[in-house]
């Protein structure tokens, strides 16, 4: 039986329309809204997005690359674009026009300029490509001065030295004679590629080795759990050359090292670009163990009936929820389905009762669209789940409605309709389609203008109640939020950022991939199990890797890591520590934001003891502040409890007021499901 989309269509006319720039076989919904090229489809399609290595800028029928250096100061890392070589293509009586996006796919992504010319971008590969469809004359620009340019006999190779340090090379597949001024003389049909001389005589000879192969599709294969599986299709011949980040280095199981060329590396926002032989990667990340409840449960009997108590409150004082954000209501809903699984671990049935009913209160009219504050409505322009005033007001709910921070608000709903199905199957039943639709909104394994084999193997591998677009089209795009290149979630959709994508908080990340699991475990859905956790043991890598800093980091700078322990907003090409919603200098905010919700999932994210406690120390001098508020002391108190349990406890009880996702119950059961054993306090 397929699955029906339950939600009322709604005109969405915060968000704009899909652009020109979209070729006219992709312009249909649905779209991605949070690509890692997004700015190539905004607006005039102008602003440069961040290619592994290097930042790429479509204008006026060009293309410039850019080989970025880093700025860095305390409070931030960027990496500043300039227009280092340039590109087009000229043709007799075709003016200069601009770009179109022609295709894409989990690693790749076509755009094809006047002039006949399609440049099929990879992310990470050390080289551009230029492909000439058809006799034309290329061009080539700098804004630098050009010190030196050194040509192989049958012109197929040049090395383009300029007053800014850098050497880049040029190769093509048939003689292109360049001049000193980097004018080409005669017209030119074949491919170009381009990169940036790096490693010395060595590198040089590893790019020219690996000069024809060139990737046109890529994708990542997330069916084996636990494992990403990268192919990309490749033309020319001879083997692929590509680069690798930090965290496929970490997981990297094929190829093998010997496949690893140390020599030729380069620098990224992410760390050392490390290249590699090979056209199919397999990354095998480790496997982790969570359920509905804590690893270990909570072992004492005193420490029970604490936690019982403040439940049994928690339970007393819930309200009704009168806020209509769906962030915020999100949150709170949440919030109390937490009170019924702790409710489940330390076996207080009596309470549970009560909170199905707050529950099924509370999320049914967002089911049933008679919510009066705000609702759920299907977007048909992009093709998403988004709010009534979101589809209003691109600013209302955090911009829900132009694609913004969908895992953040869709996973507090799946996961309070996860819980709700486990207590009240008869329910879940009732609203299984509106549950999968919510979670698939950013869980789609495939979408629409897929082509492959390996997405149809999707339809075959999980159960056909979740087949979400095996109607006559897929309803959301494939993993709206996840990025299978860099491995973790964007937040930021249809808006232009001069930094591209961004993400803030890696907890929330982590609760809506951990949210879907859970929906599985409650309708034995194998691919939401799977998936679920598959792409949450990434999210938790890359937040540990990229977001965490400890004092041993090698990843970023001394003058940045000398001064902070988290990076506050992670973008495409930048790291900065202040929030959208706080400054850097308020440290339990740029804690908090990467621990909230705390969930059983959240011990696997703060494995390393040592840095949590680094963390709660860089955060402490902050709690004396003038206005800081108790239900942001309570996530510090919460990491405080990994290392020292009794005095967690003690600061915890003092708090007069909690998180609007948090409760007294949460962090007690928190703090005693990690209790010693020894203790007899």
């Amino acid at each position: 039986m397929n699955l029906q989309q339950p939600f009322a269509l709604i005109e969405n006319t915060a968000a704009p329309d899909p652009s020109s720039l979209w070729s006219s076989d992709l312009k249909k919904a649905p779209l991605p809204t949070n690509s890692g090229w997004q700015n190539f489809v905004l607006k005039e399609g102008s602003c440069p997005e961040y290619i592994h290595p290097y930042l790429i800028q479509f204008q006026g029928g060009a293309m410039s690359i850019c080989y970025p250096t880093r700025a860095v100061q305390p409070a931030f890392i960027f990496q500043a674009f300039v227009p280092n070589l340039t590109i087009r293509s000229e043709v007799h009586g075709i003016g200069t026009g601009g770009h179109v996006v022609t295709h894409y796919d989990d690693l790749t992504v076509s755009l094809q300029l006047s002039g006949y010319m399609t440049v099929p971008l990879a992310r990470g590969s050390p080289y551009v490509t230029c492909l000439f469809n058809d006799w034309c004359t290329p061009t080539l620009s700098t804004i630098h001065a050009v010190m030196d340019i050194k040509s192989n006999e049958d012109h197929t190779k040049h090395k383009i030295t300029l007053n800014n340090g850098q050497t880049w090379v040029l190769y093509s597949t048939s003689p292109l004679p360049l001049s000193s001024n980097l004018g080409f003389s005669g017209r030119f049909k074949g491919v170009v590629r381009i990169a940036l001389l790096r490693g010395g005589n060595e590198g040089e000879a590893i790019l020219d080795r690996y000069r024809s192969a060139y990737p046109v599709e890529g994708i990542a294969d997330l069916s084996v759990p636990f494992q990403v599986k990268y192919q990309w299709k490749t033309k020319g011949s001879g083997e692929l050359l590509m680069l690798s980040h930090a965290l496929h280095r970490e997981i990297i199981s094929y190829p093998s090292e010997r496949n690893f060329f140390h020599a030729l590396s380069y620098n990224g926002i992410d760390g050392k670009l490390v290249a590699v032989t090979e056209s199919c990667w397999i990354l095998n990340e480790v496997p982790i163990s969570v359920g509905w409840h804590s690893s270990r449960g909570v072992l004492n009997r005193q420490a029970r009936q604490k936690i019982a108590s403040a439940l049994r409150q928690d339970v007393a004082s819930l309200q009704p929820i009168t806020t209509a954000s769906t962030y915020f209501f999100g949150k709170a809903v949440a919030r109390a389905a937490r009170m019924a699984l702790i409710a489940e671990e330390i076996c207080l049935f009596e309470v549970i009762g009560s909170i199905r009913d707050f529950l099924v209160e509370s999320l049914t009219p967002w089911m049933e669209g008679t919510f009066r504050g705000n609702g759920l409505f299907y977007d048909s322009k992009w093709g998403g789940i988004i709010s009534r005033d979101g589809a209003r007001d691109p600013g209302a709910d955090f911009g829900l409605g132009v694609y913004n921070d969908h895992h953040y608000h869709l996973g507090y709903f799946c996961y309070a309709g996860a819980v709700l199905a486990k207590l009240d199957p008869g329910w879940g039943h009732a609203y299984r389609d509106h549950l999968f639709t919510i979670v698939g909104d950013y869980m789609t394994p495939h979408h629409y203008h897929d082509r492959h084999d390996h997405h149809r193997h999707w339809h075959l591998h999980f159960p056909v109640h979740h087949r979400i677009s095996t109607q006559s089209h897929a309803l959301f795009p494939r993993f709206r939020n996840f990025d299978l290149w860099v491995l973790h979630s964007w937040a930021g959709g249809l808006t232009e950022f001069a930094d591209g994508r961004n993400q803030e908080s890696t907890s929330e990340a982590v609760n809506a991939y951990y949210s879907a699991f859970l929906l599985g475990l409650a309708f034995g859905d194998v691919f939401l199990i799977t998936a679920g956790l598959t792409l949450a043991s990434l999210e938790i890598r890359a937040a540990r890797t990229l977001w965490h800093v400890p004092s041993s980091c090698t990843l970023y700078e001394p003058e940045f890591v000398a001064q902070n322990r988290v990076v506050g907003v992670l973008w495409a090409n930048k790291r900065d520590t202040g929030l959208w919603f706080a400054s850097a200098k308020w440290r339990e905010c740029c804690l908090g934001i990467q621990l909230l919700p705390i969930l059983p999932i959240t011990e696997v994210l703060f494995q390393d003891l040592e840095f949590v406690q680094e963390l709660v120390q860089w955060a402490w001098p902050a709690l004396s502040r003038d206005g800081v508020k108790d239900g942001w002391k309570g996530f510090v108190y919460a990491l405080q409890a990994l290392y020292a349990p009794e005095e967690a406890l003690h600061n915890v009880l003092s708090l007069a007021e909690h998180d609007d996702g948090n409760s007294l119950s949460n962090l007690l059961w928190w703090i005693f499901s990690r209790w010693p054993l020894s203790s007899s306090s």
